[in-house]
């Protein structure tokens, strides 16, 4: 969800706004005289006064011989506009109009700045709060029109506002389209790992109450898509859920790194404009855990700054692997050969010529669509590997790709929560499976070193026993005793205990292990972690 979008501070005796986008606690009184005219007015006046006539111009407020297609971010250094066929190909509204609520966010706590310093009257002030509002209510209602030849989110709310107030042509004082989408960036990327972490929250709760349901489940472990040796269901969905508390990590070390705040910044070397940059980062929550204002050091590298884009993607990525390795288990667990769980029909589908089938969809597609997230981060290192310094137009291509991550690995994260509420694992087949003798191979192994025999020699001796009951198609534990004294002469029947599956489970003590004792600890403790 998006932080409550900040407004600038009451002046003495001023009323509260009435609307939701509210100021953030803690914000700044506005210096004396900020209500008047700011001082050096006739200078700033000429600027405004000009900057203006473009931009209503470009608005539609004022008539002019602009040509069409003429973005108002071209201004008078151009004497025609772009062609229609460059329009279409450089607008990005299309899809950076995501941002919306970020941009109109940055703009209003950058216009409180504006009038805590004096560059806006507390009137020019009000209006464009008021007319950014405004706006941002329209687009939440669907009802706001974008226009795809004012090339972004950006100018379209700017040139709406500006169509409306007069005073909308200063809200761009003092800042780029440069540090402005990279704050609108940091925004929404701080809102969806809020957002996700949530999700994978969810996601490890679904995964600890199957693991709950299923304490008394035995399975085989398997390495190399063999069986290994004897597990807990329980324990094999809980390594899952220490896989996703990683990426949970991950995440939040994003989170804490990318929330520094770029506005300032300007194209790429700041402002001789008084602005106040620490303001700024706390309207906007850019602070460390002591409240203090975080702002970007380098302007040159703030304007131009990607890194917590790609490390978003890199740990979504791993994530979406996660995920996807998951889905692998639950389709092999799901089919005929292993048989160890039934999926219920809403997570399912049909065959349109196989009236039997009944097939794991949502879990193939979670793993399938690991591959686009992996392609995401793969086009952001690409596409960043050859910039120069600062902004150039290439980053517009970070975004699509952004959007796309977020919304998969959400996507797969939240279904695959909703799945698992639905799976049931089938105890008569899991227990047939578990059943094979072999699994606790490496069990006779640990009783012979115990009897003192090398471990090496062990490991050869049991080895040669389940090749011989290989030959004979006997069961290990029903391998004949004098093969046993053939293959061991101090062979004792006794060692043969180590079958029983039960006892081998339960000693199985160490921290970690898929002993019961070690298995209900952890889910315990994960049960009260993600009360």
């Amino acid at each position: 969800m998006a932080r409550a979008l900040p407004a600038a501070p009451k002046q003495p005796g001023e009323a509260g706004p009435g609307s939701g986008l509210s100021l953030l606690a803690g914000s700044e009184p506005a210096p004396p005289g900020a209500d008047h005219e700011p001082a050096g007015r006739s200078c700033r006046a000429c600027f405004g006064s000009d900057f203006g006539l473009r931009l209503r111009q470009g608005a539609g407020l004022v008539k002019t011989k602009r040509p069409s297609h003429a973005p108002i971010s071209r201004s008078g250094r151009f004497v025609s506009g772009p062609s229609e066929a460059v329009a279409r190909f450089t607008e990005s509204v299309s899809f950076d109009r995501r941002l919306w609520a970020q941009d109109i966010q940055g703009s209003l706590a950058h216009a409180a700045m504006l009038h805590k310093v004096g560059l806006l009257t507390r009137a020019e002030y009000r209006d464009i709060r008021a007319g950014l509002e405004a706006i941002a209510g329209e687009i939440r209602s669907g009802h706001f029109v974008w226009k795809p030849e004012l090339e972004d989110v950006h100018m379209n709310i700017e040139a709406e506002l500006t169509r409306r107030i007069p005073a909308g042509a200063k809200l761009h004082t003092g800042r780029s389209r440069n540090d402005q989408v990279a704050v609108d960036l940091r925004l929404w990327v701080r809102d969806e790992i809020d957002g996700l972490l949530e999700d994978i929250r969810t996601l490890m709760r679904a995964l600890v109450r199957l693991a709950g349901r299923s304490t008394e489940i035995w399975i085989p472990g398997y390495t190399h898509l063999q069986r290994a040796q004897p597990v807990s269901a329980a324990h094999h969905l809980l390594a899952y859920v220490e896989m996703l508390e990683r990426d949970r990590s991950r995440f939040r070390d994003c989170r804490r790194r990318l929330n520094e705040c770029p506005l300032g910044s300007g194209a790429l070397a700041g402002s001789t404009l008084p602005l106040d940059r620490a303001f700024v980062a706390r309207q906007l929550g850019f602070v460390d855990e002591r409240g203090r204002p975080r702002v970007t050091r380098n302007s040159m590298d703030a304007v131009s700054d990607r890194d917590f884009v790609v490390e978003f993607c890199a740990h979504a990525a791993l994530l979406a692997v996660h995920l996807s390795r998951l889905a692998e288990d639950l389709i092999l667990w799901n089919s005929a050969e292993f048989g160890f769980i039934r999926i219920g029909d809403a997570f399912t589908t049909g065959s349109s010529l196989m009236p039997q089938k009944k097939n794991p969809d949502v879990a193939e597609l979670v793993r399938g669509k690991a591959g686009r997230v992996i392609g995401n981060l793969t086009a952001l290192l690409v596409l960043l590997k050859g910039l120069p310094l600062t902004y150039n137009r290439d980053l517009q291509e970070d975004k699509e790709r952004l959007f796309d991550t977020a919304d998969t690995v959400r996507a797969c994260t939240r279904v695959l929560a909703q799945m698992l509420d639905e799976v049931e694992f089938q105890p008569d087949r899991c227990a047939a499976a578990v059943a094979d003798p072999n699994l606790l191979a490496t069990d006779l192994v640990d009783a012979l070193v115990r009897r003192g025999v090398p471990f090496r020699q062990a490991h050869h001796l049991v080895g040669a026993a389940v090749a011989r009951a290989e030959q004979l198609g006997c069961p290990l534990p029903q391998l004949p005793r004098e093969e046993w004294k053939r293959i061991w002469p101090e062979f004792d029947p006794s060692l043969l205990e180590v079958f029983d599956l039960a006892r081998a489970m339960e000693r199985r003590t160490l921290p970690g292990s898929p002993g019961p004792g070690q298995v209900n600890r952890e889910l315990k403790l994960w049960q009260r972690r993600l009360a």
